[in-house]
């Protein structure tokens, strides 16, 4: 992290959602209460770990350059991790009605904001980097990566390929 970057902690977890918005509400008060932001990453959308932290990156540049696309941090980030500055899309790779499995960004960390999030999520230590068939059948679509593509890369750096579309959305800004 380069000087006079916001500082972000980045965990895994499982939740359950009934209402979008009523959800959403109750992680803006924690985030207003702790001053900090929270920002849910739909990890089944997600390349893993390096697809979140390039998300960030982008967005917080955005946002201390004076030119964010969104009104909100969080949804700059989304925005990034979508590839997209359809805000309609973007918001797919947040949370959805259901069991959700959440890539929980926190920026910057505060004290007790894991504490406060345990009523609402179950922190977990899983190993969400695997990128199996279907992901990479789902991920090539959301992020319109080629056969042709791939093959000039390799199978391996399939995920690298989706952290360059995040990239590509300051191109097409």
């Amino acid at each position: 992290m380069t000087k006079g970057e916001l500082p972000c902690e980045i965990y895994r977890a499982r939740f359950t959602v009934d209402d979008n918005a009523a959800f959403l509400r109750e992680i803006r008060t924690i985030a207003d209460e702790l001053e900090t932001h929270i920002i849910l990453f739909d990890a089944d959308r997600l390349a893993g770990r390096d697809h979140v932290e390039a998300a960030i990156r982008h967005a917080r540049r955005s946002w201390a350059g004076g030119d964010p696309i969104a009104n909100s941090l969080e949804m700059e980030a989304l925005l990034y991790a979508a590839g997209t500055r359809q805000c309609q899309v973007a918001s797919s790779f947040g949370i959805h009605p259901g069991e959700n499995r959440s890539y929980l960004v926190v920026c910057p960390p505060v004290p007790g904001v894991r504490d406060r999030l345990a009523g609402l999520v179950r922190f977990v230590e899983e190993d969400w980097e695997e990128i199996g068939p279907a992901k990479r059948e789902l991920l090539a679509e959301l992020f319109a990566i080629t056969p042709e593509e791939v093959a000039v890369v390799g199978e391996e750096r399939f995920g690298e390929l989706v952290v360059e579309r995040v990239a590509l959305l300051d191109v097409y800004r």
